[in-house]
């Protein structure tokens, strides 16, 4: 008899001993959970920062290739030397294009999920005023909308910001510049043009038509994509004035 209560109560023992090893076993990977999410967190917001500085160190190096061959096509070239006017002024455009993708590349550093979309859709903006402009003077016309951008605000600082949500100033951004892009091909398809006024007008379709697929990739866009189509925007940039670059050595020649 007193061996069996001794065992009972070992056995009783035994088994809450059991369910207290469970329970803090259980507590262990409980609290293990948290931090190894933590860690995954940690380990991806590193690596989304590596590829980040993996993409602005390559436009570095772009961005210095096109200052070289700018500075040699100005050396190759002196002031006075190049012939008409127009070669001039060219070159002041392209030299201001220039310093211009500099900018955008150094601003990309400071953009953050928090600042981008209003640096997104001012530099967007830009780029129609300046495709606008050379539409209304290819084309001999004032008939374009204008554009009334009233769904942004200023911060404290004087700042831009969009007082909507991201989806409705979205939204709302590319229904205005879509209607940009119509009237610009419409005022484009009323021209007749031959020889190198026809190589011109259809330079800038394209450059319309440009503006209209970077609004296609805008529509389906999500406030996470901010990194992807931030740096999209400023490779294009560079991209044009390369292509501006090389036309200028092209028309010194």
């Amino acid at each position: 008899m007193h061996i069996r209560i001794i065992t009972a109560v070992s056995v009783v023992a035994l088994t809450v001993g059991t369910g207290a090893c469970r329970r803090e076993g259980s507590v262990e990977r409980h609290d293990a959970a948290p931090a190894t999410e933590a860690t995954r967190d940690v380990d991806r917001t590193a690596e989304l920062q590596r590829h980040r500085d993996l993409e602005l160190s390559k436009m570095d190096d772009r961005i210095a290739a096109l200052e070289r061959h700018y500075e040699e096509q100005v050396a190759a070239h002196p002031r006075g030397t190049s012939g008409a006017p127009a070669t001039g002024r060219l070159r002041h455009d392209v030299q201001g294009e220039v310093n211009d993708v500099k900018t955008a590349v150094s601003n990309l550093r400071t953009t953050t999920a928090d600042n981008w979309w209003d640096r997104h859709e001012s530099a967007l903006e830009k780029a129609f005023d300046d495709v606008e402009s050379d539409v209304q003077r290819f084309a001999g016309t004032r008939a374009l909308p204008v554009h009334q951008n009233n769904h942004r605000v200023a911060d404290k600082s004087g700042q831009t910001v969009s007082a909507a949500p991201f989806m409705s100033s979205r939204d709302k951004f590319v229904a205005d510049m879509q209607a940009r892009v119509d009237a610009m091909n419409k005022a484009l398809d009323n021209v007749k043009a031959t020889g190198p006024r026809k190589t011109e007008l259809k330079d800038l379709h394209d450059r319309v038509n440009k503006l209209g697929e970077d609004l296609d990739r805008l529509k389906s866009a999500s406030a996470e994509d901010w990194w992807d189509l931030s740096q999209h925007r400023v490779n294009d940039y560079i991209d044009r004035v390369e292509k501006s670059v090389a036309r200028l050595d092209d028309h010194q020649r």
